[in-house]
């Protein structure tokens, strides 16, 4: 299982979201890079990074940020928040992310999202944000009608390979992943690469997601809080 550490950005900080309110923001780091150059240091080559500006503004904000972290430590960085347009997708990919995450472009935007699957099948994650049972989309503000399975299984046919699912209930609490949710969805969709965000809590949690045989996980305020340390997060991606 990989572990990818993730930083979100909040007016050029790296923050965390209580649940996703914009009205609980914790900021850990007034520089992102900085934050950036602990993840490398600890032999991390790929992290996750989200422009919640973007998320709620529906435009990208934070990308000479996130480009200073590319340039200057050259690592892998996977990215969401803002995304609207096939034009948005490519705007990122030649600015050197390596995947492009799109939630609210998937719903709203649905041929420009088929476009980009169509096109950057290995840059393209579907960023799948449940409240409630239902995807949740423009910041995580509205949700969608359609159910969780019709929409996952409409995708995996157009070429779909990866999703990023995060139970927006669990996120930035510390308490607990929703095991049940990231096994159900490993079970009825095998054939996606599945990474679980939200609620990771400690080390025993990492544990218990890896024995599931769950891809990857996206780890953040855990990792802020001092709850998992770097060591133990680089390990299982010895």
């Amino acid at each position: 299982m990989q572990t990818i550490p993730a930083i979100d950005l909040l007016d050029g900080q790296a923050v965390r979201l209580h649940k996703g309110s914009y009205e609980e923001v914790t900021v850990y780091d007034q520089s992102p890079l900085n934050q950036a150059q602990k993840f490398k240091d600890a032999g991390f080559n790929h992290i996750h990074v989200v422009d919640l500006n973007g998320a709620k503004e529906g435009k990208f904000v934070n990308l000479p940020h996130i480009q200073q972290i590319i340039d200057e430590l050259e690592i892998s960085v996977q990215t969401g928040g803002g995304i609207r347009s096939f034009e948005d997708v490519e705007m990122l990919l030649d600015a050197g992310l390596s995947k492009v995450i799109c939630s609210s472009m998937a719903i709203k935007n649905e041929k420009d999202w088929l476009r980009s699957l169509e096109q950057y099948p290995e840059n393209m994650i579907l960023g799948m944000d449940l409240k409630d049972g239902k995807i949740a989309y423009s910041g995580w503000l509205e949700t969608a009608e359609e159910s969780v399975e019709s929409f996952l299984s409409r995708m995996i046919d157009r070429g779909l390979q990866e999703v990023l699912c995060t139970d927006i209930s669990k996120d930035g609490t510390l308490a607990g992943p929703n095991f049940e949710l990231y096994n159900d969805l490993h079970k009825n969709f095998p054939e996606i690469r599945l990474i679980a965000s939200g609620g990771v809590s400690s080390l025993e949690d990492l544990n218990i997601l890896n024995e599931a045989n769950i891809d990857a996980v996206v780890i953040g305020k855990a990792y802020y809080e001092g709850r998992i340390s770097l060591e133990e997060m680089a390990a299982f991606n010895a």
